[in-house]
């Protein structure tokens, strides 16, 4: 019988999410890998564990999270069933729509259907009756971006969602989601985003200033790049590794300066004290404009190698100025 650490919420840092109630741990799980059919269930099982033994309280999902689509929602289910219901009520449970999931034009993109129908079936795959957070994964320039949110606000008015949150919208797009949000009386939680040392889009944008501005919070994926940011490729390409197997992260993109700045990046970070990973990840939360950052992981170990991070936060103006030279 699983007997979560009494010290867990000693041992996370957690920051309010914009201007909501919520408050979210700074580091958060994704599911997206490592959690679908062909994995294994009792490594799931003890991630899982040592995610909430270390303080983290959210669980990020989707409905076509797997391989297979929706099996890792299934398996989280399976999961909350074996040994996790009793402590639902201390956690943040999130899922989207918004990519393929089904085939025929109502199993994707952004409409009321698709929406609705999606989330009746991650709740049933999960053994829920709601979720914290319902996300739509993507903008659907097909769709009017009214339906498509009116059906978030009806949504949580259904009671199967707490809050609301987009996810890949950019500054543009999240004012006006936000703007017909408040409208409905269902602010705008949060927007989840790719975000990272070596892709700082949201900064040119200016997202991170909409979200504060409209009282959002941020949420990011991709912290590390894909892996780029450890030190996983600086003595080249392991075979059992992602760029080796084309698998989101292509080989031929480890170009001799893309690794050049990488392996600076690692001797700054040797300086601080912390792996390349550690510092690239404390880098986004250095100055809370991003609530918490997503990180995946293939077992229990590595999710607590993460956490160590919080500790150091903060960067000397130097650090950072040579971060930014680095990175041109």
């Amino acid at each position: 019988m699983y007997i979560p650490d009494e010290k867990r919420y000693e041992k996370m840092k957690y920051l309010r999410c914009g201007r909501s109630g919520i408050l979210l741990p700074r580091i958060s799980l994704g599911l997206w890998h490592n959690f679908g059919s062909a994995d294994r269930f009792e490594n799931m099982v003890d991630m899982i564990h040592a995610a909430f033994d270390a303080g983290i309280t959210h669980f990020d999902l989707a409905n076509n999270y797997g391989p297979v689509y929706g099996s890792a929602e299934e398996n989280f289910g399976r999961i909350l069933d074996r040994d996790m219901r009793p402590f639902r009520d201390e956690m943040i449970i999130s899922t989207k729509a918004g990519y393929d999931m089904w085939p025929g034009p109502y199993g994707d993109h952004g409409s009321r259907k698709y929406l609705m129908a999606s989330l009746d079936q991650s709740l049933k795959r999960m053994k829920l009756d709601y979720v914290d957070i319902f996300y739509h994964h993507r903008p659907d320039p097909d769709t009017p971006i009214e339906e498509t949110m009116e059906a978030l606000s009806d949504i949580v008015r259904s009671g199967k969602a707490l809050y609301v949150g987009i996810s890949n919208y950019d500054s543009e797009g999240t004012r006006r989601a936000a703007e017909i949000l408040r409208a409905n009386h269902t602010p705008l939680l949060i927007n989840q985003v790719r975000y990272s040392m070596l892709d700082r889009w949201t900064e040119e944008d200016g997202l991170q200033d909409t979200c504060e501005e409209v009282g959002a919070g941020m949420i990011c994926f991709s912290p590390l790049a894909q892996g780029v940011l450890t030190d996983r490729y600086l003595q080249g390409v392991p075979d059992d590794s992602r760029a080796k197997k084309n698998f989101f992260l292509h080989e031929d993109s480890l170009t001799p300066e893309l690794m050049e700045k990488v392996r600076k990046l690692n001797e700054i970070a040797s300086g601080r004290g912390q792996t390349l990973a550690e510092m690239a990840l404390a880098w986004i939360l250095r100055r809370d404009r991003v609530t918490s950052v997503l990180v995946g992981a293939s077992r229990p170990e590595q999710i607590l190698t993460n956490v160590k991070f919080l500790d150091k936060l903060d960067f000397t103006e130097d650090e950072l100025s040579e971060i930014d030279k680095v990175l041109g």
